[in-house]
């Protein structure tokens, strides 16, 4: 059993602000969860006769002018109950309208034994949903190797001549991940809202790493005489912090069932049309039955393949476009690839530095995606999975063997979207093979 710091801020409250086209959910610190994760789990109850709301995850009381959604006397009544029936304590509570569930964290009482009281809780006609409250890592790797030059990714990928026809226009974009810095100067104007689901504390947001990486990567304005260009440059982003940073000079980040949970339900309110979750964790019921109501609504979904199962937990799910770094391109099914290798990016405070890891990968999958989806928004998962498969690079190594790392190719992807146009060769006039 691996220990986890669960160091988590929730909250009731949630409120829209507007500022200079950017708007902000905050949310007022609660008592934290603690550090085992052990103690705790999450349970949803029917939540019938809800009132809609404006956004998600709020309490049952009126904020400002706007309407909210809670849980309806039922579903905090049989809640009451299993507390009491089972020895219980909420810790949280939080209505998700996606799935008529009214959803809680709850804390064990002590010495219980999690498996078998969770066997209990499932046999209970009360209960539509119960789970272990699991944690998340970030996908990132730490920076080893020599560069090969500024904006390899944004190169292998092609995205320059993609740009002649697609820029993801309008591409409404979450990225559900630490906090991202929202001033910094390659980032104007990009981030549409912003919500925090871990604590209220903004200057932390603006510091988190691995989300401003990840924002750089899909979305880093073009033509401004700044630092990098993103892959879908005019696409729109919504950060949702649902993870944690562990560490304040490093990439690593955690999340749990219920941030992640409160970020998806957000996402679907604000209509979205891609979601980016570059980090991996354990197959979860909750995260799923969300995923699969983002899906109903025309959602799509781009996830990091776990390093040691490609196929498993939310990258295995079906409908969600799975991405790993580095390697060749498998059977049709099998992960998508892209340049996950020192990959200069954005980092708070308004520099810029290379980082690695798969989670950079997905990001580079995702501004592609946007790019396919602003030539056509009624593009399916599957549609766009096999256009920018059938579509992917074999780029040649260095020494002109076939031992190089495919990468996608938005480029000729698009080109396949709208029926003509011409990609250049790989950097260096490598050539490539298209499958």
């Amino acid at each position: 059993m691996r220990p986890a710091f669960v160091a988590v801020l929730l909250a009731w409250g949630l409120c829209g602000c507007a500022a200079a086209n950017l708007h902000s959910m905050v949310q007022r610190a609660a008592p934290p969860l603690g550090e085992d994760a052990e103690r705790y789990i999450v349970a949803g109850v029917d939540n019938e006769d809800l009132t809609p709301a404006t956004r998600a995850g709020s309490s049952p009381r009126g904020y400002d002018n706007l309407s909210f959604y809670g849980p309806s006397p039922n579903a905090m009544q049989r809640l009451r109950g299993i507390e009491h029936d089972f020895g219980l304590r909420e810790i949280q509570a939080w209505p998700i309208m996606p799935l008529h569930m009214h959803c809680a964290v709850l804390e064990l009482p002590e010495h219980a034994d999690r498996p078998t009281l969770l066997a209990a809780l499932s046999r209970d006609r009360r209960i539509l949903l119960v789970q272990p409250l699991q944690s998340f890592d970030t996908q990132s790797a730490v920076y080893d190797d020599p560069y090969v030059g500024l904006q390899s990714g944004f190169q292998q990928l092609d995205a320059a001549d993609a740009h002649d026809w697609s820029r993801g226009d309008g591409i409404r974009i979450a990225v559900i991940d630490t906090g991202v810095d929202t001033q910094h100067p390659d980032l104007a104007g990009v981030i549409a809202e912003t919500g925090n689901f871990v604590d209220g504390d903004a200057e932390r947001f603006r510091r988190d790493r691995h989300g401003t990486e990840l924002a750089g990567v899909i979305a880093a304005v073009a033509n401004n005489r700044l630092g990098i260009v993103g892959i879908a440059p005019a696409a729109r982003l919504y950060v949702y912090k649902a993870c944690w940073q562990l560490n304040a000079d490093a990439d690593a980040a955690r999340c749990n069932s219920f941030t992640l949970a409160r970020a998806l339900t957000a996402a679907i309110d604000a209509h979205v049309q891609i979601v980016n979750l570059s980090l991996s964790g354990p197959a979860d019921p909750l995260l799923q039955g969300l995923i699969d109501a983002g899906q109903r609504r025309g959602i799509l979904f781009v996830a990091a393949a776990a390093a040691e199962a490609a196929r498993g937990g939310v990258s295995g799910q079906d409908g969600v476009i799975a991405v790993a770094s580095g390697g060749t391109q498998g059977q049709p099914g099998s992960p998508l690839r892209a340049p996950g290798r020192e990959i200069l990016t954005l980092l708070p405070g308004g520099h810029y530095d290379f980082a690695s890891g798969v989670s950079l990968a997905t990001a580079h999958v995702t501004g592609a995606v946007a790019l396919l989806l602003a030539r056509n928004p009624h593009l399916s998962a599957d549609a766009v999975y096999r256009l920018l498969r059938d579509t992917t690079n074999a780029v040649a190594a260095a020494d002109g063997s076939d031992s190089g790392e495919d990468s996608i190719n938005a480029c000729a992807a698009v080109a396949a979207v709208i029926g003509h146009g011409r990609c250049r060769d790989t950097p260096g006039g490598q050539r490539v093979a298209m499958h």
